[in-house]
């Protein structure tokens, strides 16, 4: 009995240190021999607010159990993100089929400038400065795994200066 509720604590701390965002709702249909069989899609975004993000897919006959499956996914799929205080360290462009997503960093103060999925991406993940733009594809599963490519495709200044064997002062002179 005490070991079931110290169990059910550790799980509810552990849920309650994510962020969980439902990005994208989709009921989606099957045609069958008796007619059409109905499903739900869900997209979520799952992050801790100091730069980890994930995100997920889930596909069930019940909305509930479909958001289920993609939190589940999405904690699966975690990665942290390389952050220059409250903003990215650098512009860079990400690409998912025809969805591309410009993500630029931002001076403290600006907020977030960006559509509907980025937005939730970017809360997500903690990031409160930064200015983006959603070209080409509006789709939003497409515009979400563009940002995402985006934000895996960053780089810290050590990381760089450590590839080439420089200290961080001699590659800024």
């Amino acid at each position: 009995m005490e070991r079931n509720r110290d169990r059910r604590d550790r799980e509810q701390k552990r849920e309650s240190e994510f962020m969980e965002k439902l990005i994208k709702l989709n009921r989606v249909s099957k045609t069958v021999k008796g007619g059409r069989r109905m499903s739900f899609s869900a997209l979520v975004v799952v992050g801790d607010q100091k730069g980890k993000v994930g995100y997920g897919m889930g596909k069930a006959n019940d909305v509930t159990d479909a958001i289920r499956k993609a939190t589940e996914a999405a904690r699966k799929a975690m990665f942290a993100v390389n952050l220059k205080g409250t903003t990215i360290p650098h512009e860079i462009i990400g690409n998912f089929k025809s969805a591309s997503v410009v993500l630029r960093p931002a001076v403290p103060g600006t907020g977030v400038i960006a559509g509907g999925a980025v937005r939730a991406v970017c809360d997500a993940c903690g990031i409160k400065d930064i200015q983006s733009k959603s070209l080409g594809s509006k789709n939003t599963i497409n515009t979400v795994k563009a940002t995402f490519d985006g934000l895996e495709n960053l780089f810290s200044a050590k990381k760089v200066a450590s590839d080439r064997g420089k200290s961080i002062k001699d590659m800024w002179g």
